[in-house]
């Protein structure tokens, strides 16, 4: 190829004018790239209050749901729940199967006087059960996920539990 060639597309030589027009396509495909990554349909701690109760509740009646993720402190207990499937009704019985076991629960959504939702989970048996037993605080919500922590009053640590639905 003739020498004048590289030079032509070089950014070098290439005109201010279209310079200036690449560069701003580049930032504006960025803005774009970044913009879309956001998941509109979450709602995000500080976003959350007791306005968002009947929204919440609604979400997780409306189907089965499985746990993905079950961090007590450091440990990943989440195998302890494989092959469950949760059904939260709207009279408040949490049911939790897995073939023929079947263990029968309670739930609720509660707000606190700053305005904040508790998620709270109540199983008496098994001993795995149990441990979800709690007033989880809701981090984050969408039609499809619900993550919740909860910070231990003995050791301050933290205990994750994600819900999705099926």
């Amino acid at each position: 190829m003739p020498r004048g060639f590289f030079l032509c597309i070089t950014p070098k030589y290439l005109p201010m004018k279209l310079r200036m027009m690449f560069m701003a396509i580049a930032l504006l495909s960025m803005g774009l790239i970044i913009s879309c990554s956001k998941d509109d349909e979450t709602k995000v701690e500080e976003e959350i209050t007791a306005a968002d109760m009947s929204d919440i509740m609604a979400t997780v009646e409306s189907g089965d749901w499985r746990i993905t993720n079950y961090l007590d402190g450091d440990n990943d207990e989440t195998t302890n729940y494989d092959g469950y499937t949760f059904t939260f009704n709207a009279d408040g019985i949490l049911g939790a199967t897995n073939g023929n076991i079947a263990v029968s629960g309670a739930w609720s959504v509660t707000s606190s006087d700053v305005d904040e939702l508790d998620f709270n989970i109540f199983f008496t048996s098994p001993a795995i059960f149990e441990e979800l037993a709690d007033d989880w605080e809701i981090v984050k919500y969408s039609t499809v996920k619900i993550e919740l922590m909860d910070v231990s009053g003995g050791d301050g640590t933290i205990d994750y539990l994600t819900f999705e639905k099926i």
